[in-house]
């Protein structure tokens, strides 16, 4: 059975979460949009899906900016003729940018950090409501929101911005899964634990942080897959999950239930 038969799904980003999500969506079934601001990144994950068999569409923008992604998605609709589900993975770490803890972090490094991960949601899930309002049938939302929002690591990632913007996102969830269930149109989130990705690189060359990742998430025995992350993503946008909504989905290898030290 492919759970996403028939359907469109678009992703935000093209790399580690968001290219494993494509990937596994094209193989459920899925028509898939790519949208990433690395324009090869978002080429070559469109190419590979196109060259497997399955069609596709891709379009380097900056979710970051309103118009530019409103634009996007009706291309997208254009040229794939409908959407019925959206993972918004798109955002990243403000560590270089100032994030920290509070008392350490700067204005800087919290207005960059809100921006790179509540922007893209934000513009992508706006974009997305507006195509599901002005066509018959359900659609699906996730967002994707972090473990750091609701079961911190002081110690290994004090980054006060991040989790707060993450937190940003799991109230998002919650108010417009209310308010948009009489239309069919369903919200929810997967909280990621500690996932082998690019944006993971300094936790990734770090012997401390990586035997850390091996307690904390002792059903991975490290740090996860990005194909985990795509099968909660498969669940959460297909007619599996269609009396699901506002819901926070922690796949996290056991860290919000598991003491390290």
């Amino acid at each position: 059975m492919n759970y996403l038969e028939g359907k469109v799904v678009a992703v935000t980003g093209a790399s580690g979460i968001a290219a494993a999500a494509a990937r596994r969506f094209a193989a459920e079934g899925a028509r898939v949009q790519v949208f990433s601001l690395d324009e090869k990144e978002a080429a070559a994950v469109a190419t590979e899906l196109a060259e497997a068999g399955t069609e596709s569409f891709w379009a380097a923008v900056d979710l970051a900016d309103g118009d530019a992604t409103e634009a996007a998605f009706a291309a997208g609709r254009a040229r794939l003729g409908r959407l019925d589900g959206l993972f918004a993975v798109a955002g990243g770490s403000g560590r270089r940018f100032g994030d920290g803890p509070l008392h350490e972090a700067t204005t800087e490094g919290w207005r960059t950090t809100m921006d790179l991960n509540g922007l893209p949601a934000f513009h992508a899930a706006r974009a997305a409501v507006r195509v599901m309002l002005d066509e018959p049938g359900p659609g699906s939302i996730v967002l994707i929101s972090s473990v750091l929002a609701t079961d911190p690591s002081p110690r290994l990632f004090p980054t006060h911005s991040y989790a707060a913007a993450k937190g940003g996102a799991l109230s998002l969830v919650k108010a417009a899964a209310s308010y948009y269930a009489p239309n069919g149109i369903r919200f929810n989130a997967i909280a990621p634990g500690l996932v082998d990705t690019p944006m993971a690189v300094r936790a990734v060359t770090d012997p401390d942080t990586v035997d850390y990742a091996r307690k904390k998430q002792p059903l991975a025995g490290g740090l996860l897959d990005p194909a985990d992350i795509a099968a909660a993503a498969v669940f959460l946008l297909s007619d599996e999950s269609r009396m699901v909504t506002g819901q926070v989905l922690a796949v996290d290898g056991g860290w919000s239930v598991t003491e390290v030290g």
